[in-house]
């Protein structure tokens, strides 16, 4: 076993003087708060205090070395028992001056928990109220004198509070308020990384601080300019390194802790704003939650977080030489002696080796993460009308540098991807209103700046669909899907989305937040099918079922955050409360722009039940269908419901059961041939579904049937006038509601005699089945089938281009309509 005075400098002193601590020593646990606190107990007077705060600086540092290097702590609990002394150490001298109301905020290691064994210890000091913070500046400097103070036992932490609003010329104790508007009005790039790991430990009000916080430094959008930013930041870091010849500095040298820092903070500065578990503070945890979302590859993250590790490691044994802040690697063969052996490594040599490869890990995952970008000689703007209205525009001139910079950088490579697309001159024109919608943010240019692959991706992308133009243009977040084409054109997994999402949810309270995490990750999994439409990759049948299942998985995740916050609930655990779907959700044919025909229904005999549930679907459509900063998730039609707008918002599964027996149209079971339980409780699901199949499967006369249903037919024949000589493909005769309305008379006039037809199967599906039965001939049912497919497939093609109407040439789709026209004159009634 290592004799700590064998190998520590600053152990041999203090067990000289202390002999009583070795015994401590023998069989080493870990020092806990508990104990710090007991141990400054019985304070006495100032010189007393101070004299306790210093001796149980020694004992834990001591203890703590000897869980170190001889019972090899792991690193987290080594750095947390050191932190643990700070924050036990700054919560005893503020009762002992009876200020405990200052509130202390931990910066850089502290406040990640991860200070060092001989760390200076960066603070800021707060108070929610202005007149408390003036009162307390006078406890605050005694409190540094009670940390700082060498006497002859020595020191308890240096204090750093070079980090406060101003510096050294600021107050020593902001308000709320102040910090608040230092932030605006003067807050530095540097100061949201400073601010990065802050952590309130001492008072109160510290969820109100958090808000000041958070929005400072984490952007809401994706903050690809943070890497310029960091760039320019470690370029100075090396100058001085290189000034000072620093390379052999475990923290500040090539491929050293600062670092791995760097890569850390900048890749959680990128999208902390968009998700709040990459806003944890300790950089391990950090490395590990980027390798978890995908946005550091699982490898990098293993080899940065073992160089971290043992780089921390080799501080820590440097330092307990003579407890002095060092980081400079040991010149002299002594000192290289001591510090293998802490390391347990055979000798020096072997230590340099493990050493060398864990620094040139580090660099070599810095510079995939930092490089610089050759960036060629800016090739001048092509000569183009709107390029060059741009160019001379006062947004362009009002830019800063660097995104003037980086639009010169864009705007060339943008047009030669434009020649590279089937149709160039419109793909130029989206992209230079994509361009203009986006240059005023830094960090989208920055982000197309740093991934012209990504470039490459938006120029194919607005080239092959004005609509999809229009949605990364209004979306412009989504630039960060074009980075990965695993993750682009990968099958979705919607199980795996709803248990992230679920995940993100839980850690947050606030509404809004919720809101847009719902809506951004929709938008995400459009865009993706999206880029897989247009890729060839998705028929327009498997498109609708992958948009359907994504509005259900939606409209689950929004009963679950709408029902959490739903106040004055009669009853725990979940509701039982259904979402059901109608028109194209229920049919499984969503589009990327359709909105959600639904109903509410409940089954649950509480006599609250129907005032609870009525406030809860209130909820979920303000979720579903309230504008935030992120939009929409989906505009909503809740006229299906029992008795229509002057109906209850929410029915019963009962009510719903005797209005659809005793009430509702021939239209209302027209709809409910192709609608479906969606989301919510099951069994209020299952309990529609039994009512849907009994009203389907009612025997019904066709005669009378089929003119109710010709009757509507004329209704939105005429509701949607054509004037012009195309063909359009849903609302003109031999189009998509004639194959439609014939499906929906076949099965309310034959399920009573076979129930299969009754299924919510669509319309290609159930058009073979009643041939099946003989009800249709075969050979009509299939060009009906095959009709119905190419005017969906029509219908998709036109929409993606920004087409008002779906609609063609007559003579392109004749055979089709022909088709159509015939099952109609069959099929219904004279």
């Amino acid at each position: 076993m290592i004799d700590l005075s064998s190998v520590s400098r600053f152990a041999g002193r203090i067990l000289a003087v202390r002999p009583e601590l070795a015994g401590e020593l023998k069989v080493p646990a870990t020092f806990t708060r508990e104990e710090m606190a007991a141990a400054l107990q019985n304070a006495g007077d100032e010189k007393a205090f101070k004299q306790l705060l210093r001796r149980l600086r020694e004992r834990v540092l001591l203890r703590v070395m000897a869980r170190d290097v001889i019972a090899r702590a792991p690193l987290d609990e080594v750095c947390g028992t050191m932190t643990d002394l700070a924050e036990v150490s700054i919560t005893a001298a503020l009762e002992w001056l009876r200020a405990p109301e200052l509130v202390v905020v931990g910066m850089g290691k502290l406040g990640g928990r991860e200070l060092n064994v001989s760390s200076d210890i960066d603070l800021v000091f707060l108070h929610s109220s202005a007149a408390s913070a003036e009162r307390l500046e006078a406890p605050a400097r005694r409190l540094i004198r009670l940390l700082a103070d060498v006497t002859e036992d020595g020191f308890v932490f240096r204090v750093d509070m070079r980090l406060r609003p101003y510096g050294e010329s600021g107050a020593l104790v902001c308000s709320y308020g102040f910090l608040e508007q230092y932030f605006v009005t003067q807050g530095r790039e540097w100061e949201r990384y400073a601010w990065i790991k802050a952590r309130a430990f001492t008072g109160g009000e510290h969820d109100e601080l958090a808000k000041i916080v958070r929005p400072f430094v984490y952007r809401k959008y994706l903050d690809y300019a943070t890497l310029d930013a960091m760039r320019d930041l470690h370029s100075e870091v090396r100058r001085d390194v290189e000034r000072r010849e620093l390379a052999e500095h475990v923290k500040l040298g090539p491929g050293g802790i600062r670092e791995v820092e760097f890569i850390a903070q900048a890749l959680q500065l990128i999208r902390g704003g968009r998700d709040a578990a990459l806003t944890v503070r300790p950089t391990l945890a950090v490395l590990g939650a980027l390798a978890e979302r995908n946005q550091l590859p699982q490898a990098a993250a293993t080899e940065l977080s073992e160089a971290y590790v043992f780089l921390r490691r080799v501080e820590h044994a440097l330092q307990y030489l003579d407890d002095a802040q060092r980081h400079d690697l040991p010149g002299d063969a002594d000192d290289q002696r001591r510090v293998a052996a802490m390391l347990g490594c055979s000798d020096w040599a072997a230590c340099a080796a493990v050493l060398a490869k864990h620094r040139a890990a580090v660099t070599r995952h810095f510079n995939s993460v930092f490089a610089e970008k050759t960036e060629p000689a800016a090739a001048p703007w092509p000569d183009h009308p709107q390029l060059s209205a741009l160019r001379t525009s006062q947004r362009y001139s009002q830019l800063p540098a660097d995104s003037r910079r980086r639009l010169d950088r864009v705007v060339p490579a943008l047009a030669r991807a434009a020649t590279r697309t089937p149709h160039p001159e419109a793909m130029l024109s989206r992209g230079i209103a994509f361009l203009e919608t986006i240059a005023s943010r830094a960090a989208y240019l920055a982000l197309l700046a740093e991934h012209p692959e990504a470039l490459e991706r938006v120029a194919r992308i607005i080239g092959a669909s004005s609509w999809a133009a229009e949605f990364i243009t209004k979306h412009p977040l989504l630039l960060d899907e074009l980075l990965d084409d695993r993750v682009l054109y990968a099958p979705p997994d919607f199980a795996a989305l709803g248990k992230a999402l679920r995940a993100r949810l839980a850690e947050d309270s606030d509404t809004e937040r919720r809101m847009n995490l719902l809506r951004e990750a929709h938008q995400a999994q459009v865009f993706r099918l999206l880029a897989q439409d247009l890729g060839g990759l998705l028929t327009v049948e498997r498109l609708a079922d992958h948009l359907s299942a994504l509005a259900d998985l939606m409209l689950e995740l929004v009963i679950e955050c709408a029902w959490r916050d739903l106040p004055r609930k009669h009853r725990g655990g979940a509701p039982s409360f259904a979402v059901v779907g109608y028109g194209k959700l229920g049919g499984k044919e969503l589009g990327y722009a359709s909105d959600l025909d639904i109903i509410f229904l409940y089954d649950d005999p509480s006599e609250q039940a129907g005032e609870v549930y009525a406030r809860l679907a209130q909820r979920v459509n303000s979720w579903l269908s309230s504008r935030t900063t992120s939009g929409m998730l989906f505009e909503t039609d809740l006229e299906l419901r029992p008795s229509g707008a002057s109906g209850l918002l929410v029915s019963s599964v009962a009510a719903f059961a005797e209005y659809q027996a005793d009430r509702a149209w021939i239209w209302e079971h027209q709809a409910l041939t192709r609608a479906r339980f969606c989301a919510g409780d099951r069994a209020v699901g299952d309990g529609f579904e039994r009512i849907r199949i009994d009203i389907l499967t009612r025997p019904r006369e066709p005669e009378p049937l089929g003119k109710e249903i010709v009757g509507m037919r004329e209704k939105l024949h005429a509701a949607h006038p054509n004037k012009s000589d195309l063909f359009d493909l849903k609302h003109d005769r031999g189009g998509m509601i004639d194959i439609e309305f014939a499906v929906q008379f076949l099965v309310l006039a034959n399920s009573n005699r076979h129930r299969d037809l009754a299924g919510n199967l669509g319309n290609i599906a159930l058009l073979q089945m009643a041939a099946g039965h003989g009800l249709i001939d075969a050979a009509l049912a299939e060009r009906c089938r095959n009709a119905y497919r190419e005017f969906r497939r029509l219908q998709h093609g036109l929409r993606l281009n920004g087409a008002q109407y779906a609609r063609v040439p007559r003579a392109q789709v004749q055979t089709h309509i022909d088709a159509v026209q015939k099952l109609w004159a069959r099929v219904l009634p004279k």
